[in-house]
């Protein structure tokens, strides 16, 4: 039987950080205020000439030297973003052109903060089915170009970055087990109103900006993050307790805590960089696993529990056990 692994994790943040001490001097907020609701202290943000590909492709290219693969060996390419470059073709087309992987399928997945491990189920099942060997999955996303700096309900919220995995077709399990789910009954709740479709009017109220009821979406999120778990560990027969690592979506400190709380996850086995990313949407799971990885908590053969939770609503979830990386090119 076939089966999919993470084989090389690569991440890319922009140089330029905006502190909460920067926000306070352009909106009523305190880095005080800040902490105390959401556990930011920082975020990266895109400068001009920085966008969903170049960050992507940077995160894929380290991702693939940590794999040890070349162009040739890239057979799949998944992107999950928000915020494409273009409204077509899709970012994954960009990169992959700038990778110089040619022929092989290239598509974006738009879930919002789900967006990566859409991919990342995507990804692996081409890999069960025989349809790829060597997968790229990437999340990478430019929120601070749909963010109003003077709203502080969600500017303190919001970064920029990217993440990338390779996935390898191998005989012994990676990817134990992913779930995704939709409930477009919340649209409401997390959106940006304006599109192609219903139209683009920047001079009307809210402009194209991303607009958020945050307690309605704090209380889903906290259940759904529960009840995906419970539901991946089910389906494998196994127990919370099976679990090494928590990797949430890092949306807001709260959140995670309190997702944390309810799984009798303690906070030392949870992987948590929202403080210095802020939420980076379908880039901030392997952004996270990339640090966690390289800085060493995450330990080979571990067993890891991804779940995030997005606008729509959507909600995800990959259980996988974390292998050998590649440390020479082949």
């Amino acid at each position: 039987m076939t089966y999919a692994r993470i084989a090389g994790i690569g991440s890319f943040l922009p140089e330029k950080v905006v502190t909460n001490q920067d926000l306070e001097t352009t909106m009523d907020t305190s880095d005080e205020w800040i902490r105390e609701r959401t556990g930011i202290k920082r975020r990266h943000i895109a400068v001009d000439g920085e966008t969903t590909s170049s960050m992507g492709l940077i995160a894929a290219r380290r991702a693939m030297d940590s794999a040890g693969v070349g162009p040739d060996d890239i057979d799949l390419i998944v992107l999950g973003t928000a915020t494409p470059d273009k409204i077509f073709p899709a970012t994954a087309c960009i990169i992959q052109r700038q990778l110089g992987v040619k022929g092989c399928p290239a598509f974006d997945v738009h879930a919002a903060c789900s967006g990566f491990l859409y991919g990342l189920d995507l990804a692996n099942r081409f890999i069960r089915t025989n349809g790829a060997r060597t997968a790229l999955v990437i999340g990478s996303e430019t929120l601070s170009r749909i963010t109003d700096w003077q709203d502080r309900g969600t500017a303190v919220l919001f970064g920029d970055g990217a993440g990338a995995v390779v996935l390898e077709a191998s005989d012994e399990p990676g990817i134990l087990a992913t779930h995704i789910h939709a409930d477009g009954e919340y649209e409401e709740l997390l959106q940006v109103e304006q599109g192609v479709s219903v139209g683009f009017d920047v001079t009307r109220a809210g402009g194209a900006y991303i607009k958020m009821e945050g307690n309605a979406v704090f209380r889903r999120a906290v259940a759904t993050f529960d009840n995906i778990a419970r539901e991946t560990v089910a389906d494998l027969d196994g127990h919370l307790d099976d679990i090494d690592w928590f990797v949430p979506h890092q949306a807001n400190m709260r959140i995670i805590k309190a997702a944390a709380k309810k799984l009798n996850m303690p906070m030392d086995r949870v992987v948590a960089t929202v403080d210095e990313h802020a939420n980076t949407s379908g880039a901030s799971i392997p952004l996270a696993l990339d640090v966690a990885i390289g800085d060493g908590p995450i330990q080979r053969r571990q067993t890891l529990l991804l779940a995030a939770f997005g606008a729509g609503f959507t909600w995800c979830s990959a259980m996988l056990r974390y292998g050998e990386r590649a440390s020479e090119p082949k």
